[in-house]
């Protein structure tokens, strides 16, 4: 019975770790928060993500979780709607999917459904990794030393478990030319259940998205930006940064940047993407956005992680445990699909926060225009990548009965 470790409690590893358990295997899972990180804003369940959560006996729980988001308009600076795309745009394939759940929500419900016989180990991370022909001895922050056959690094776009088994982040990582920043804020805006996106020229935008709480809203903050030099851990200089770019715009901005002092969920990061050549060294493994994140701008984050922990775990448990095997499996299984989801949606950065009033003009123009246009069909067909993979069927990889 082969041993796993998974760096990372977020929505891969808690993934990972179901179907790993169902399997058979031991699972331990090392998370540095010290409980599971149940913030954030909604994620996209559609397509094979969708079809992975069924198999997990999990849909029914998520719907009845989801939150009410029936499309999304960009605004001008008066709030009016100029250019609507609602869930059914382009069949499904746009900005807001048929079936949102907030992150928090997702990994309660993957956490819940581990069971008992998942080993949790909260605040506490890898130090160090040292791969022999029996295991790779791990060494802790807090906990004792041990010894397990596969360690699994679900750590996220910084992974220390990457940095520790392949080498630097910047080795891997490619930058994208923006930041995007998110918080939880009062619903001081009445947000329903429709997303708002404002853009300001000098590519700049702000949304406005609904909670499942009717008295919370969803706050994203974008910008392009050359690299910027701060410390992650310091939040107070974070916010300062958003301010910064900011002050003075209009719409609701000036409330929403009021809202972000109290926040206590704020995240700010880079749009970058991780991209390798091989997502396995020895018995060290990468999974989610460890080893092939798309960015915050690409999307369908979840989407991968999800179906990256299922192809995982089960052609570990087709290989008998037998790692070389089960990780080359998994990489043929999953390249193209990671490659399809590395694609940018339409205008890339530009398209994401535009540079001038006539570039927004022209891209709002664009959106209205598109489902009437007789080619509407290619481009549903060329901008969908949730269902670029068909799932295999393992052993034990649909719900019980």
């Amino acid at each position: 019975m082969t041993n796993v470790l998974i760096s990372g409690g977020g929505i891969a590893g808690t993934a990972l770790a179901y179907w790993l358990r169902r399997y058979g295997f031991t699972v331990t899972v090392v998370e540095r928060a010290p409980a599971p990180r149940l913030g954030g804003h909604t994620v996209d369940l559609r397509g094979a993500a969708r079809e992975v959560v069924e198999r997990m006996g999990l849909l029914q729980d998520a719907r009845r979780v989801a939150v009410d988001s029936k499309g999304m308009s960009y605004v001008d600076e008066a709030g009016r709607r100029v250019a609507d795309m609602p869930a059914s745009f382009l069949g499904g394939a746009g900005v807001v999917g048929e079936l949102e759940i907030l992150r928090g929500d997702l990994v309660e419900l993957l956490h819940r459904a581990t069971g008992d016989e998942t080993e949790y180990v909260f605040d506490d991370t890898i130090t160090a990794l040292t791969q022999t022909p029996e295991g790779v001895h791990v060494t802790f922050e807090r906990s004792a030393p041990r010894v397990f056959d596969v360690v699994v690094g679900a750590d996220g776009t910084h992974s220390l478990t990457r940095s520790l088994a392949f080498g630097p982040e910047s080795r891997f990582s490619r930058d994208l030319g923006c930041y995007t920043a998110y918080f939880t804020a009062r619903n001081v805006f009445d947000i329903q259940d429709w997303e708002l996106f404002y853009n300001i020229p000098g590519q700049k935008m702000a949304a406005l998205r609904p909670s499942r709480r009717p008295e919370e809203a969803k706050v994203l903050f974008g910008f392009a930006s050359e690299p910027l030099d701060y410390d992650h851990r310091d939040q107070r200089r974070q916010k300062e940064i958003v301010a910064e770019v900011f002050a003075g715009a209009g719409w609701h901005i000036p409330a929403m940047l009021r809202e972000m002092e109290a926040a206590t969920d704020f995240y700010l990061d880079s749009a970058t993407q991780i991209v390798m050549d091989g997502w396995s060294h020895g018995r060290v493994v990468l999974l989610g956005d460890a080893g092939y994140g798309p960015s915050s701008l690409g999307g369908n984050g979840t989407g991968l992680a999800l179906v990256g922990a299922y192809v995982l775990a089960g052609e570990l448990a087709a290989a008998g445990g037998e790692h070389k095997a089960a990780f080359a499996a998994y990489e043929r299984e999953m390249r193209a699909f990671v490659k399809q989801n590395h694609k940018l949606p339409p205008g890339g950065v530009n398209g994401f926060v535009p540079k001038s009033e006539l570039a927004i003009r022209m891209r709002n123009l664009s959106i209205k225009l598109t489902p009437h246009m007789p080619w509407a069909g290619l481009i549903e067909k060329a901008v969908s990548r949730a269902d670029a993979i068909t799932l295999k069927d393992y052993p034990y990889s649909r719900a019980r009965a």
